[in-house]
């Protein structure tokens, strides 16, 4: 006689009663009413451009708003932010426009490096890894 396996729990289910897939969202509507229409332009973000905040959160945000502010005290990528809100990165855009439209966050680019790595420090990098 075998033993009963396992069944995971899912974290939700779909409206057809059908469990929703690991990593994505059971429930698409709650997306909506997060990120609200945004039909209008979107700011140009791409997943590493740095989000400041330039305030603490107003009585008036929204709590992924208010969260995305307190996170953003000390600077984090976009992708960052959207890993830690579990969000998806298309409703992290919505949200940071209307920050950066009311002047509550500042985004700045990533620092960017030398595109071409300085040959002193890769000898001296191979040799500390010959010597090993």
């Amino acid at each position: 006689m075998t033993p009963p396996q396992r069944q995971r729990r899912s974290t939700g289910a779909a409206s057809d009663g059908v469990p929703a897939k690991e990593g994505e969202p059971s429930n698409p509507e709650r997306l909506f009413v997060i990120g609200g229409e945004g039909g209008g332009d979107r700011a140009d973000l791409d997943l590493v451009t740095l989000i400041v905040a330039r305030a603490d959160p107003p009585v008036s945000a929204t709590p992924e708003q208010a969260a995305l502010l307190r996170l953003c005290a000390a600077p984090l990528s976009t992708a960052e932010l959207s890993a830690y809100l579990s969000l998806p990165f298309s409703v992290v855009t919505v949200l940071l426009t209307d920050l950066l439209a009311k002047e509550l966050v500042q985004a700045r680019a990533p620092i960017v490096r030398q595109k071409v790595a300085d040959r002193n420090l890769l000898e001296a990098v191979m040799h500390g890894l010959q010597k090993l």
